[in-house]
């Protein structure tokens, strides 16, 4: 209370004196050398926690490092060889570049080998093991051009019927097909089942559209 009613007065604190500084002195002389012992201590009992977790730590920013590095140095590979390829018409070269990449450049290497050589195995693995939907569905609507005439209309649609989505790219492509398909086999009524999901649909593209309002 008294140096609440000091403050309340504005009473100047008392200046220290030289005793004063040092038992200041002193005091922070004894809590550093206990805050020290206290840390070696604890460095004693865990120093070997420590030092694993450093090179644990060390070893993952090593990995990491590395890892980027060879990732960046494939990257560029890759995309020389797939350059020099193209340059050179080279259709052996592409089909590599697509059996051993990931992701849409190795499909879109696949495919560029089947359009220099026509060899259609390279659209059948395209169709089965794409890694992109895009050109699983672009080889599948290949492959059903290729050899639609061997196929029944019922054939056809079971084939394309993982396009029967707006997923896909060839949505509204897949479903002209199967309609063009069932009328070359004079099945009118299943035909019209197709061209009117394509004429109800007010997002098909126009040309699609108007090729169904002819067939119709």
């Amino acid at each position: 209370m008294a140096s609440i009613l000091e403050r309340n007065k504005k009473v100047k604190t008392p200046k220290k004196t030289r005793e004063d500084y040092a038992e200041d002195a002193l005091y922070r002389e004894v809590w550093e050398e206990v805050n020290n012992e206290k840390t070696m201590r604890f460095i004693r009992k865990y120093y070997r926690y420590m030092i694993a977790a450093a090179l644990v730590i060390l070893i993952a920013a090593t990995a990491v490092n590395i890892g980027i590095r060879t990732h960046r140095a494939n990257k560029i590979a890759v995309a020389t060889n797939y350059e020099n390829a193209v340059v050179n018409m080279d259709a052996n070269a592409l089909a590599a570049i697509g059996d051993n990449s990931n992701g849409a450049a190795g499909d879109l290497a696949l495919f560029q080998s089947y359009l220099l050589d026509n060899d259609a195995s390279k659209l059948d693995r395209l169709a089965n093991n794409g890694a992109t939907r895009d050109f699983r569905d672009l080889a599948k609507m290949h492959i059903a051009n290729l050899r639609g005439d061997d196929m029944s209309a019922t054939d056809l649609e079971k084939y394309l019927s993982s396009l029967d989505t707006k997923k896909s790219p060839y949505y509204y492509s897949s479903r002209l097909l199967i309609a063009q398909k069932y009328l070359a086999e004079g099945n009118r009524a299943a035909a019209n089942k197709w061209l009117d999901k394509i004429l109800s649909d007010k997002d098909a593209p126009a040309m699609i559209s108007a090729a169904a309002t002819t067939l119709k």
